[in-house]
C-alpha cells in the first residue's frame, strides 16, 4: 500500500459512505448502545480527513463501526468489524524491520506501516479482546496486534483469533506472513 496521501472525498463519496456507515450503524446497534447516529453522522461529516481514512478502512474491507465513546477525549471509537480480518490488508508481515529483515519471498507491506498510511492504530489485545465482546469474529484468519517493544525487540509479534468460542492470543515471528493474517485498526473521530 506504501504512503497514502489523504485526500479529500468528493460530495458522491461522502454521501456514500455515510449511508454505508449509518446502514452498518444501525444494523448493529448492540455495538453502540445509547449512541445516536445524529450525532456520529455530525462528527464524521466536520472530519474530511478521517472522512477519508474510514473511506480507505471500508475500501480494505475493514467494514468499520462504532463501536464506543470516549466521554473524556469527546471522540467516538472505530473499529474494522468485518468478519474476518478485512481481505485488502493480509498476508503482511509484523512491521518494516521484519519486511527488511526478509532475505527473499518478501510480502508487499507490513501491517504497522499500512495502518500509518490509512490514518488508523493497530487494535491492542486488550481492543481486540473488547470487540469479540461485540460478536464472533476472524473465525478462520487472524489479525496482527500491537506487540509490546519486549517482544518485538526479541523479533517476535502477537496475533489474535477465536477459535472454539474463545480468543486466543499466540505470537509469531514479526516477519511471518499468511493469506489468512491481516490487521484491524481503530479510529477516533
Amino acid at each position: 500500500m506504501g504512503k497514502s496521501k489523504k485526500e479529500k472525498l468528493s460530495t458522491e463519496q461522502q454521501v456514500t459512505l455515510l449511508v454505508t456507515l449509518k446502514t452498518r450503524f444501525e444494523k448493529n446497534m448492540p455495538r453502540h448502545k445509547g449512541l445516536k447516529w445524529a450525532d456520529v453522522e455530525a462528527r464524521l461529516t466536520a472530519a474530511a480527513d478521517k472522512l477519508w481514512t474510514l473511506h480507505i478502512m471500508e475500501e480494505t474491507g475493514g467494514e468499520p463501526d462504532v463501536v464506543g465513546f470516549d466521554k473524556k477525549a469527546g471522540e467516538y471509537i472505530f473499529y474494522d468489524c468485518s468478519a474476518e480480518t478485512p481481505a485488502g490488508r493480509r498476508n503482511v508481515c509484523y512491521d518494516r524491520e521484519a519486511l527488511e529483515s526478509r532475505k527473499e519471498h518478501k510480502p508487499a507491506d507490513n501491517a504497522v506501516d499500512m495502518a500509518a498510511a490509512i490514518g488508523i492504530t493497530l487494535l491492542t489485545e486488550e481492543q481486540y479482546r473488547e470487540l469479540q465482546q461485540l460478536g464472533k469474529f476472524d473465525l478462520k484468519t487472524s489479525s496482527w496486534v500491537e506487540t509490546p517493544p519486549a517482544i518485538r525487540k526479541l523479533g517476535g509479534a502477537l496475533f489474535c483469533d477465536r477459535r472454539y468460542d474463545h480468543v486466543f492470543t499466540y505470537h509469531n515471528g514479526a516477519s511471518s506472513y499468511y493469506a489468512v493474517r491481516g490487521f484491524r485498526g481503530s479510529l477516533k473521530v
